[in-house]
């Protein structure tokens, strides 16, 4: 089984692959399409040198990697930015695949993006193409793919990822929810500038308090994400 998980950064993506990785059952992949996404657009990303000497930059052969079969465990976790899927790229490689959307309030992800990388676009948060994907998705399937909210596996981590793991057809693990510390094989090369908080944690942290406050200026540019938010939200798999 291939599980496609559609996110945007800093989205709680990174900790939702580490809960997937302690799955005696499943192998991970992190950001398979980040150095053909960089080569691609040019983008002065932290480590863009670094992430296209590492990787893959032929948007063609992440593609049949992607489609081939899990070879060594039954299952393939793969952790997708939206926004690294071009348009004009071929997405016949999520044939087969089972897909799911991660989503988060993208007023918490500006803040904690710009914390890290200060001058981006909007559209770099990916709600855009993680729409169109969805939809993509729902009319090949003829139904609603997976969401969850991670706002909601941060509050109740073992009922949310029980829903989602019954969405993909998967028994619940409970060693999703506990991992160690530390950096993976599995992790990229870019988890030196961005992985350092989930580096250090054990597990799903508790939710933050209330929506951060952005200045004017970034708080009127995110409004149209806002709504992309709500309306993927809406679909969220209840806690289970």
């Amino acid at each position: 089984m291939r599980v496609v998980m559609w996110s945007g950064p800093r989205n709680l993506s990174t900790a939702l692959m580490r809960a997937f990785g302690e799955r005696a059952d499943t192998e991970v992949r992190d950001e398979p399409f980040y150095a053909a996404y960089l080569a691609a657009t040019g983008l002065r990303h932290p480590m863009r040198a670094a992430v296209i000497a590492d990787g893959e930059t032929d948007p063609r052969a992440v593609a049949a990697s992607c489609a081939a079969e899990p070879a060594g465990r039954p299952v393939r976790y793969e952790k997708h930015m939206t926004h690294h899927m071009l348009p004009g790229w071929d997405l016949g490689w999520t044939e087969g695949a089972r897909c799911a959307f991660l989503v988060r309030d993208p007023r918490e992800v500006a803040a904690s993006y710009a914390a890290r990388r200060t001058a981006f676009a909007p559209e770099e948060l990916g709600l855009p193409r993680q729409v169109e994907l969805f939809e993509r998705v729902a009319e090949r399937d003829g139904a609603a793919p997976p969401v969850i909210d991670a706002r909601e596996v941060r509050r109740a981590p073992e009922a949310t990822l029980r829903g989602l793991c019954g969405a993909l057809g998967l028994d619940f693990d409970p060693a999703m929810l506990r991992w160690p510390a530390g950096r993976r094989p599995t992790d990229g090369v870019w988890a030196a500038h961005w992985y350092g908080s989930v580096e250090r944690s054990t597990g799903f942290a508790p939710p933050d308090g209330a929506t951060p406050r952005l200045d004017p200026g970034l708080e009127a540019a995110m409004a149209p994400s806002v709504a992309l938010y709500e309306r993927l939200r809406a679909f969220a798999i209840p806690a289970q």
